[in-house]
């Protein structure tokens, strides 16, 4: 697959730190509240890191900047050019959101390990509950994108323009939710499946395109520990790995301390991946997004005038 001319990977910034810093969407005609919030969210918190209190915690090895010139692949799942990890070196990425409690443990939990992930939340959840979104990025991780609606982009039955909306819309939605402020030109295709032609469109856009090292499969796990003992054995085989997980998963929030504290005992340090310039939406997307959110998708009215009492 092409992934464009001119890739550029620039660790810049190699800061040495030990310092903190859905897979389905609702069913069909379901609507969340949330989605009948105010069409422009509140403006964006500014990314902070706190002092790390816990002189135990897994904290941040490295933090590498990355040139998406030329849409450049991540994860040796499918891309093979840019191995840039070191031995014993993980990133930790999250998909599918955000979600209510899921999402927010494993914010809880990522900051009592004073480390940090990168999220590629689906543009409708995000839309959802943007304050959870602008919880991720007040917390200082990254957030790339993961399309609009989880659609599969290798399906025939959409054409090359509707697998664009998908992409182009996915990152408009998280810029929303984020109260403007753009995301990082990272993006990941549901379910991994990457069609050469998007492959290329990503590649004109410079946005780089995440795979991954190692797949947790916790979306089909029916316990925590199914996880942990997932993630451990393919890294310990791999010594190093991006490790694909879903922050939409309630078992992923909960296998996540212990994870990390296996993954920090075991001599694992986890690599911060930031984009070196935002993404650059698509102004028709911006507008579509804030078009549709003004549509109204539940009654405003008040109860009483809704439902009333005729008898008891």
């Amino acid at each position: 697959m092409r992934i464009g001319a001119g890739v550029i990977v620039a660790a810049v910034s190699l800061l040495v730190s030990n310092a903190a810093w859905s897979q389905v969407p609702p069913a069909k005609g379901v609507t969340a509240p949330q989605a009948a919030a105010a069409p422009v969210p509140p403006p964006a918190p500014v990314s902070t890191r706190p002092p790390c209190n816990n002189p135990n915690a897994l904290g941040i090895g490295r933090t590498v900047e990355i040139d998406t010139t030329g849409g450049p692949g991540f994860g040796f799942e499918h891309f093979k050019e840019l191995d840039f990890l070191r031995d014993k070196e993980v990133v930790l990425t999250f998909d599918d959101g955000p979600w209510p409690v899921n999402t927010p443990a494993v914010l809880k939990t990522l900051a009592e390990e004073c480390t940090t992930g990168i999220f590629f939340p689906i543009g409708k959840h995000a839309t959802y509950y943007p304050e959870i979104l602008r919880q991720v990025m007040a917390a200082g991780h990254s957030i790339g994108s993961h399309t609009w609606s989880h659609a599969a982009l290798v399906n025939k039955k959409l054409n090359d323009q509707q697998r664009k909306d998908e992409i182009e819309k996915g990152f408009s939605a998280v810029k929303w939710a984020l109260g403007g402020k753009a995301p990082a030109p990272f993006f990941r295709f549901p379910a991994l499946q990457h069609p050469p032609e998007m492959v290329t469109y990503l590649g004109d856009r410079n946005i780089g395109i995440f795979s991954c090292d190692l797949d947790s499969f916790d979306f089909k796990a029916s316990k925590a520990q199914t996880i942990i003992d997932t993630v451990m054995r393919k890294v310990e085989k791999n010594g190093k790995g991006i490790i694909l997980m879903h922050d939409f998963q309630k078992h992923t929030a909960e296998a996540l301390p212990e994870l990390l504290k296996k993954l920090k005992a075991g001599g694992y340090k986890v690599v911060a991946m930031r984009a070196k310039t935002p993404v650059q939406t698509i102004a028709q997307y911006d507008e579509d997004i804030v078009k549709d959110l003004k549509l109204p998708t539940v009654s405003s009215r008040p109860v009483s005038s809704v439902v009333q009492t005729i008898s008891e």
